[in-house]
């Protein structure tokens, strides 16, 4: 059977997604279809989101580039064959 993929956005990314570049949210909702089409597998081979897992306190989640500036940190779960991508934040990485 093949899986599904469902994003979700919490209220915080909602927030900062308001405040964001428009081109920064396009980036974003590209990301968001693209999960949901092709499934999260596919997306982390795609080398210019340069998705990988976090560390210490973020342990368990992940980081997905938008661009050189911002990111996506989701966690990802699964109930049976759907996986949920949990979207926590959408922020400018800091260097």
């Amino acid at each position: 059977m093949e899986r599904s993929y469902n994003v979700w956005i919490t209220k915080f990314a909602e927030k900062q997604l308001k405040k964001l570049p428009k081109h920064i949210v396009a980036a974003f909702h590209t990301w968001v279809r693209s999960v949901e089409l092709d499934g999260i597998d596919k997306n982390r081979k795609i080398a210019g989101y340069h998705d990988e897992p976090l560390k210490g306190d973020r342990k368990g989640q992940r980081s997905v580039r938008l661009n050189r500036a911002y990111r996506v940190i989701y966690e990802e779960t699964e109930n049976g064959n759907i996986v949920l991508i949990g979207v926590l934040e959408v922020n400018k990485h800091e260097y």
